[in-house]
C-alpha cells in the first residue's frame, strides 16, 4: 500500500504504536489527540491495509538461552525467480532462521539465525543450509554483541521529508 497517502494522525498512531503496542485504545487516543471510537477505527484500519502487519513481544534471545546469533550470506547456483522462491520457501520451514533477505550484489540472500549453542547451528549449517537445492555457497559471520537493534521505522525522518516535500 506505498500508494497511499496517510495523514497526520495515521503517522502518530503509527508511531505510538510502534514504540508501545499494548497501550490501550483509550491511551493512544490521548496520546494523539483524538477520541477512542475513531482512534479503534484508525487502527483497525491500518491493519487491513497492511501498514500494521501485528503486534509482538520483544524477547531476550540470550535470557532464553539462544546463545549464538550467525548472519549467513548464501549464494545459489540459479536466481531463476522459482529457484529464489524455492529457497525462500525453505527458510521459512527452518526455525533457526529468524529473518531471510534476498539481496541485490554478491550475495543473493543473507539470514538472521540463532541458535542455543554453536554445535547446534554447525549441525544447521553442514545437514540443512549447505546442503538445500541450489545453494553453491554460504559464508557465516557470528555475532560478537549488537550495538543497536530498534525495530520499524523512524518517523522522525518521515516527517521532516514530509515536512521539506510539501
Amino acid at each position: 500500500m506505498p500508494g497511499q497517502k496517510l495523514d497526520d494522525i495515521d503517522r502518530m498512531i503509527l508511531s505510538e504504536l510502534q514504540a508501545d503496542g499494548r497501550m490501550t485504545n483509550v491511551e493512544l487516543a490521548r496520546r494523539v489527540g483524538i477520541s477512542a471510537p475513531p482512534c479503534l477505527r484508525r487502527v483497525r484500519t491500518l491493519e487491513e491495509q497492511g501498514f500494521i502487519r501485528g503486534y509482538h513481544a520483544d524477547v531476550n534471545a540470550r535470557e532464553l538461552g539462544f546463545e549464538v546469533q550467525v548472519f549467513a550470506m548464501v549464494g545459489l547456483v540459479s536466481q531463476a525467480e522459482v529457484d529464489l522462491n524455492a529457497f525462500e520457501t525453505k527458510c521459512k520451514g527452518w526455525p533457526l532462521v529468524r529473518e531471510c533477505h534476498m539481496l541485490n550484489g554478491e550475495v543473493d540472500f543473507v539470514l538472521k539465525c540463532v541458535a542455543p549453542d554453536l554445535r547446534t547451528f554447525q549441525n544447521f549449517l553442514t545437514e540443512q543450509l549447505t546442503s538445500a537445492d541450489n545453494v553453491a555457497s554460504v559464508k557465516t559471520s557470528l555475532v560478537i554483541r549488537g550495538a543497536k537493534d530498534e525495530p520499524g521505522v523512524p518517523f522522525d525522518v518521515l516527517e521532516e521529508r514530509l515536512k521539506r516535500d510539501a
